[in-house]
């Protein structure tokens, strides 16, 4: 590989820290890279160097054009060296993020197994699912006139349907929320220790997580539950079927990314809505007209996943720029879902933006999200019963940032409104 020098004249998003400064601070600083197209920085230098090693860098893609390309060609840029800038080992990379660490055809054969948990009745059913839970989460704060708003409700939505999805018992529901903080928000010291033994703490939330389903998956056995875990531990497509293991990673992968990505789309959601109040009348006076174009509009700025690394497995060229093979690379999704030559006034909230060409659920190719259509629909869902029970509910705070270049994430939101009686 050809060794490229670092860049040092622009500002690095790896760090984690990086995301917990001023929103101005951090639009100026990708404005920055967008205009200086791939530039080549250090890596954030690890915390368990003896597991894994500090890399030697990699390039950060900001730009609309060169995230699809990369995007369309995955047989040049690969995912199966992991998809974040940090070299962990290749057994860790796989348990912790199932088909989305592997090309095709590996990635092909379990997207396709799992595929039956995502067809339109499937769907159906979970929609239905999605607006009772919606209604009773709302329920269960309306009369307190405050909450925080990620933990009593952005939150408790995606974790609910996911956990339905793969039948995981509602007595679970806190300890599945816990273990996913740790994994996901294991750079934060609000969720790990940073001076204890980070890796530790992630290795074994993962593991709580997989025993918890593999348990779940045995007792599903010969059984004809509705649920995807039933489907997926009877399933079989051209001969081949999956492992206990395989739906325990899949699981993971589902509640880290199913629950954590649309709890901080939801979450971004109402701070944009109460920085923006005139775009929260016009959503408002129409929930289900406008609602199409406000969620992508909500996934296109909180771009709830900040960036997926890929690996390029041949010299070539990212716009007017030299890739050398092994060269790791972040797509940074947020920076792309702010490209001016894309967005017309960029860093604006409009609920009626169209065309919205955004990457919030990654580019075109294989490795877009399975789950997009339930995340928009969460969303949707969850801001219709808003509207309708707590109209005047508003962020009261600035946002708790999570230090993750990983999760564009919020910890906390203080929210008020006026109370309401709660349904009978």
């Amino acid at each position: 590989m050809t060794v490229t020098q670092h860049n040092l004249d622009v500002p690095n998003p790896i760090p984690r820290f990086f995301w917990t400064r001023p929103q101005a601070e951090i639009e100026a600083d990708l404005a920055t890279l967008r205009q200086s197209g791939p530039v080549y920085v250090p890596d954030e230098e690890s915390q368990i160097p003896d597991i894994i090693p500090t890399g030697p860098g990699g390039w950060i893609v900001t730009n609309h054009a060169d995230v699809l390309q990369m995007s369309k060609n995955p047989g040049i840029f690969s995912s199966a060296q992991g998809i974040t800038m940090l070299d962990t080992p290749m057994e860790f990379t796989e348990f912790f993020s199932s088909m989305i660490v592997m090309d095709d055809p590996r990635h092909a054969r379990l997207r396709k197994l799992v595929a039956p948990g995502f067809t339109p009745r499937m769907l159906k059913k979970l929609e239905e699912i999605v607006q009772i839970q919606a209604a009773m989460i709302v329920d269960e704060v309306s009369e307190q006139g405050e909450c925080d708003f990620v933990v009593d409700v952005a939150a408790r939505l995606p974790l609910k349907i996911v956990c339905d999805l793969m039948g995981v018992p509602d007595s679970q529901l806190d300890y599945v929320f816990d273990q996913t903080n740790v994994i996901l928000g294991a750079g934060d010291p609000e969720y790990v220790a940073q001076d204890g033994d980070v890796m530790t703490a992630i290795l074994n939330a993962g593991l709580g997580l997989s025993e918890l389903m593999v348990d779940i998956a045995k007792s599903k056995e010969g059984s004809d539950s509705d649920d995807l875990t039933t489907m997926l531990v009877n399933a079989e497509v051209e001969g081949d079927e999956l492992t206990h293991a395989d739906i325990a990673s899949f699981f993971i992968l589902l509640v880290v990314a199913g629950n954590e990505t649309t709890r901080n789309a939801i979450s971004w959601a109402l701070t944009y809505l109460t920085e923006n109040p005139d775009q929260r009348a016009i959503w408002a006076a129409d929930v289900e007209g406008v609602g199409k174009t406000a969620v992508e509009e909500i996934v296109r700025l909180a771009s709830p996943v900040s960036y997926m690394r890929r690996t390029a497995t041949e010299d070539t060229m990212l716009g007017e720029q030299a890739i050398s093979a092994g060269d790791k690379l972040a797509m940074f999704y947020i920076g792309a879902n702010r490209d001016e030559s894309v967005f017309d006034d960029p860093y604006a909230f409009k609920v009626q933006r169209d065309p919205n060409p955004h990457v919030g659920f990654g580019g075109p190719g294989p490795h877009f999200c399975l789950g997009a259509h339930l995340a928009r629909r969460e969303i949707l869902v969850m801001f219709r019963e808003l509207f309708e029970r707590l109209p005047d509910i508003a962020a009261t705070g600035e946002p708790d940032l999570l230090a993750s270049s990983f999760i564009h994430g919020i910890k906390h939101l203080p929210a008020s409104f006026t109370p309401v009686a709660r349904r009978s």
